[in-house]
């Protein structure tokens, strides 16, 4: 079983098997709702992106490869 606390780079982010990359989300996403629920705001667009997240972090070097986010409402 993963933790949140124990995944903290990328590179461990990367030892993880598909199994426990589902698991990770599903961690993520009970992490949102939590918070979410507790303080308020966007919920869908929070848990829409998950998934994609974890892939960029997965296929790229997180800490030398840079994404740039678009979060405007037209976007």
């Amino acid at each position: 079983m993963i933790r949140l606390e124990d995944i903290d780079s990328p590179a461990k982010l990367r030892q993880l098997s598909v199994a426990q990359l589902n698991e990770l989300a599903g961690l993520l996403r009970r992490r949102i709702i939590t918070t979410v629920a507790r303080t308020g705001g966007h919920l869908a667009s929070n848990l829409g992106v998950v998934e994609l997240t974890i892939a960029l972090l997965y296929c790229f070097d997180g800490i030398e490869d840079r994404v740039v986010w678009d979060v405007g409402h037209q976007s």
